[in-house]
Formats: C-alpha cells, sequence, structure tokens
C-alpha cells in the first residue's frame, strides 16, 4: 500500500528542514578535505575571510539577495552552495513523499546525504574521504537490522559484491593498462552503497554509473582533448546511480523480469 501523499505545508517544512542541513554540508565539503574543523571559526568567506552574519547565511534566500556575490568583496560565490542546499531539500522531499517520516526515511536520507557529500568532494578534489566512506559501510550494515529495504544478508552480500566486483575491476585495468583506473576511494564507496541498498541496488549503480560516465567522460574527453588521459572523478556518477535506485531500482527490476526473465 504506497504512502498516501503529505501536505504541501509538510512537505515545505520537510524542504526547509533539508536546505538548512545542505547549507553544513557546504561546510562539510569545504572543510573536510582540507582538514579543518567543521564548528570553529564560524561561516566566513573563503576569498576575504569576513565573518558571515547570520541574515547572510540564509540557504537559497540570502544567495539570491546577495545576487551571488560576498556583500564585503564582492567576489563571486560558487554556484556549489545554491546548489547542495536546493538537491538536500529536494532530495528530502522526495524520499519523505515516499515513504513518510519512518525508520526508512531516516536511513534513505542518511545514505543520500553521505553520497552528495562524497559526490561533490569528489568533483573538487578526485578523492572520497575515508572518514565519509568506511564509517558509512559499518552504519548501512547495522540500519540493515532496523530498515525495512533489506535484511543484514543482503546488506553484506552487497558489501562484498560491491566493494570485491570494483576491486578486481580496478587490478584488471592496472594489469593491462600499467596505470590506475578506479580509485581506492571508488571501491569504499561502492562497498557503502552495497552495505545501505545490497546486491540489487549495486547491479543497478553500476549500470546508471557505467552508463552516465561513458557519455560525460567521452564529452570530457573529446573537449579537453586528452583523450584515455583525461581525468573524470567516478564518484558522482556512483552517487546518481545509488540514488536513482531508491526511486526506480524495485521498477527497474521488476519491469526487467516481466520483459526478459
Amino acid at each position: 500500500m504506497p504512502f498516501p501523499i503529505p501536505s504541501v505545508a509538510l512537505q515545505g517544512v520537510v524542504f526547509v528542514f533539508g536546505c538548512i542541513l545542505g547549507s553544513f554540508y557546504n561546510v562539510v565539503i569545504h572543510r573536510l578535505p582540507a582538514k579543518e574543523s567543521l564548528v570553529q571559526p564560524g561561516s566566513r568567506c573563503p576569498n576575504c575571510r569576513h565573518p558571515i552574519a547570520f541574515y547572510d547565511n540564509i540557504p537559497l534566500l540570502s544567495y539570491l539577495l546577495l545576487r551571488g556575490r560576498c556583500r564585503f568583496c564582492k567576489t563571486p560565490i560558487s554556484l556549489r552552495y545554491p546548489t547542495v542546499e536546493l538537491l538536500t531539500g529536494l532530495l528530502a522531499v522526495l524520499l519523505f513523499r515516499k515513504s513518510g517520516m519512518d525508520a526508512q526515511f531516516l536511513i534513505d536520507f542518511l545514505f543520500v546525504s553521505l553520497l552528495l557529500i562524497i559526490a561533490f568532494i569528489d568533483l573538487d578534489t578526485f578523492l572520497i574521504p575515508d572518514v565519509l566512506s568506511l564509517p558509512g559501510i559499518v552504519l548501512g550494515f547495522c540500519l540493515s537490522f532496523v530498515g525495512m529495504r533489506i535484511s543484514w544478508l543482503d546488506s553484506l552480500l552487497g558489501m562484498l559484491l560491491g566493494g570485491g566486483l570494483f576491486c578486481l575491476i580496478a587490478v584488471g585495468y592496472r594489469y593491462f593498462r600499467r596505470r590506475e583506473g578506479l580509485g581506492v576511494g571508488d571501491i569504499k564507496l561502492l562497498g557503502m552503497i552495497g552495505a545501505f541498498i545490497g546486491w540489487p541496488g549495486v547491479v543497478f549503480t553500476i549500470l546508471v554509473s557505467s552508463l552516465t560516465g561513458s557519455i560525460v567522460g567521452f564529452v570530457t574527453m573529446w573537449r579537453s582533448g586528452e583523450g584515455m588521459n583525461t581525468m573524470v572523478p567516478f564518484g558522482p556518477f556512483l552517487s546518481l546511480g545509488a540514488t536513482a535506485y531508491l526511486f526506480w531500482g524495485e521498477k527497474f527490476f521488476r519491469w526487467y523480469l516481466g520483459h526478459f526473465a
């Protein structure tokens, strides 16, 4: 029985809450790779280092009112900041519409939050911090005992399939190409994805990420003119595939089994 769609007002509250968390996620994305404190000092302009007042730190709204620039030095503010806030708010609403305010909603929102932070860090630095992926693996497995999507056995199989398969691919690529293909961070990330959504989620994630990553990769290689030497972070595509599975994965497998099995 599908969960009834909540009221517009309630969805608005969830959206605002998501945007506020997205504002904090921006802090994590900026400071975690630099090994800076996530608490002190407070928000400040990355260029002039001037502290940002609370009225200039309202998610989405402040960016629009300031026209995307720092109030003091007039330096443009990265579009990443409102993008992360908006994506977090939208994902919170979509997950809330899907299952309501239950344990699975909280688990799924934690999962997509980790994916969002990891994706943008990988875009900036080509690195996936162990401090996010490794605890994420443990969390995903532990939460499988209280969630409703997968069992602990599915979670365990997802971890083994995700991490093990990508490890084999990475070793094979390095053997034949004599260079690194997949980073160790991608292997750990797919292990985390498997822990949260099980082995079917790993299969779906690999399909979606491979397709989207190939398309974007070919376009990037063509535009850069560097061919196979072009660096393209794969974490965002894995994150996209895993997030898509939460909304369409089960429908995809029902369609596939109905038409081809």
